[in-house]
């Protein structure tokens, strides 16, 4: 039995996250951390990492950059895994997250969906053969997400810049009035109601436009994949890995093990 404490647990993802393990058989959740919420029947939510009477094996986090620091640093001290799925860490917060991985196995990634995993790696496929294409993303999420452009709009672009050595992001063309740089990978966003995420990148050529997106309408998609990033982060001994990892394991087993 994988046992989890999820930060951030009065969140929306912390509370899907949450419902999902309580069906499955394999993982327990033996407490959620969160500032600001308070528990339920199911789950007794603290204030503090080590008011938490167990250890757990995995610590899962949906909350907030701010929350690294003190993440990595019990981590460490309970030989616990990291999974984090929070989005807006700066460089930072990365580099924290490196630290604790060679202690630790940590896992990161701005989108715990297996269809955007499989969208990052089709899109950079596609780069590399479409070498003339300009290249668009458009993110939309709901309107209380605070932070733009979305992770997951920027874990897609860099997969383009593996390829694209010399891209750069562009956010707004508004206030400069020049052509578009060859270079440039135009990101945009759109908030409203309560879209729960959808990313489409175009290829746009001579006389053709490729488009390819990804639609979420349940955030149930991503707490799915939060548990299998549980399961796989659980197995590996201390390092950091990303969803790639996860899904070159689900084709090749024996390297996730």
């Amino acid at each position: 039995m994988i046992k989890v404490v999820v930060s951030g647990a009065g969140g929306k993802m912390g509370q899907a996250v949450t419902d999902l393990i309580n069906t499955s058989d394999d993982i327990k959740v033996i407490g959620g951390f969160d500032l600001f919420a308070k528990g339920s029947e199911n789950l007794k939510i603290y204030d503090g990492l080590y008011k938490i009477p167990e250890v757990p094996d995995v610590i899962i986090d949906f909350s907030n950059p701010s929350a690294i620091k003190n993440l990595t640093k019990y981590a460490v001290e309970k030989n616990a895994a990291l999974v984090i799925g929070t989005t807006g860490l700066t460089d930072e917060h990365k580099e924290m997250l490196h630290n604790a991985a060679k202690s630790v196995p940590v896992f990161v990634s701005h989108n715990m969906c297996l269809g955007i995993a499989l969208l990052s790696n089709i899109t950079r496929q596609m780069t590399e053969v479409l070498t003339d294409h300009d290249i668009e993303i458009i993110e939309k999420h709901h309107n209380q997400k605070i932070d733009a452009p979305s992770g997951t709009a920027l874990m897609i672009a860099d997969s383009v810049k593996k390829v694209r050595k010399d891209a750069f992001y562009v956010y707004n063309r508004a206030d400069v009035r020049k052509k578009r740089d060859k270079n440039e990978i135009g990101i945009h966003s759109i908030r409203g109601g309560n879209l729960v995420g959808e990313h489409t990148v175009l290829f746009i050529g001579e006389d053709e436009t490729i488009s390819i997106s990804h639609n979420l309408t349940s955030r149930k998609v991503l707490a799915s994949g939060a548990l299998k990033a549980i399961r796989f982060t659980a197995a590996q001994k201390p390092g950091y890995y990303s969803m790639d990892d996860l899904v070159q394991s689900s084709f090749c087993p024996q390297k996730g093990q």
